[in-house]
């Protein structure tokens, strides 16, 4: 997968969350369900999207040769 993946998931986050809430609240209204005994659903669809975030994000390049340790001319 490529940065613009997981910048797009990352970018999606918030509409989708905020679509969550909204069919929770019109589940709530309309349907036979509370908020109440529907709101996980919104720590569900957090971890989901988390999840799939992580998912697609690329691996990070292990450190150059020599990180951390003293190099000539610098401090000890």
């Amino acid at each position: 997968m490529s940065l613009k993946t997981a910048a797009l998931i990352r970018a999606i986050r918030g509409p989708v969350m905020l679509m969550t809430v909204g069919a929770l609240a019109a589940l709530d209204h309309f349907g036979p369900y509370g908020f109440r005994q529907t709101w996980p659903v919104l720590i569900i669809v957090f971890g989901f999207m988390k999840l799939l975030e992580i998912a697609v994000r690329p691996a990070s390049p292990p450190p150059p040769a020599g990180y951390g340790q003293a190099y000539p001319g610098g401090p000890q």
